[in-house]
């Protein structure tokens, strides 16, 4: 297995184009209820490039080879579930970067991210149940799949969602695998 090269860094103003490569693509985002238009993906690149100067999360962008090109996103945010304050976590590989780890390195990068903020203790991500390579990098990852859960996403449809938690307590489980993967900048 060739070693994995990624860095993660924090969403910037020229990261548009990524989120409409996944959030506007049909395929992308047949397990979240389908792309977002124009507007919706506008107003979201301006939330994720706003989020790291709020102290309740981070949007990453996840750069790939050497030549560190966007593969996709990982990021995590507060989110109040079931009577206590957690990060959620979602992410996202562009198609060309899928079937090779990246997702799973990137999370994993995006937890130790997570732990080191010692902020909450739990990240919980919320994949659909029909989704199989979200909740493979789950269960890669490190997470204990506590159920199933119904959730509004996007508002107004409902989704039947694997409710995955990981304890950053508990710190990362065995680390990377096959990678040599850097720190966030």
């Amino acid at each position: 297995m060739e070693p994995l090269n990624l860095r993660l860094r924090e969403w910037q103003e020229g990261d548009l184009p990524l989120l409409r490569a996944s959030l506007g693509d049909p395929e992308m985002t047949r397990f979240l209820g389908g792309p977002e238009s124009a507007e919706q993906i506008a107003a979201r690149h301006l939330r994720y490039a706003a989020l790291a100067g709020t102290g309740t999360g981070h949007m990453l962008v996840i750069l790939a080879g050497p030549e560190e090109m966007p593969a996709g996103s990982v990021g995590y945010w507060e989110k109040e579930w079931q009577g206590r304050v957690v990060y959620e976590m979602g992410w996202s590989v562009l198609p060309e970067y899928q079937g090779g780890g990246i997702g799973t390195a990137a999370t994993m990068l995006a937890l130790e991210h997570a732990r080191r903020e010692g902020r909450h203790r739990f990240v919980h991500a919320f994949p659909s149940v029909e989704n199989p390579a979200s909740n493979a990098v789950c269960r890669k990852a490190g997470f204990t799949l506590l159920g199933a859960s119904d959730f509004e996403y996007p508002k107004g449809s409902w989704m039947r969602c694997n409710d995955w938690r990981f304890d950053l307590g508990e710190g990362l489980q065995g680390g990377l695998q096959g990678g040599s993967s850097r720190p966030i900048e």
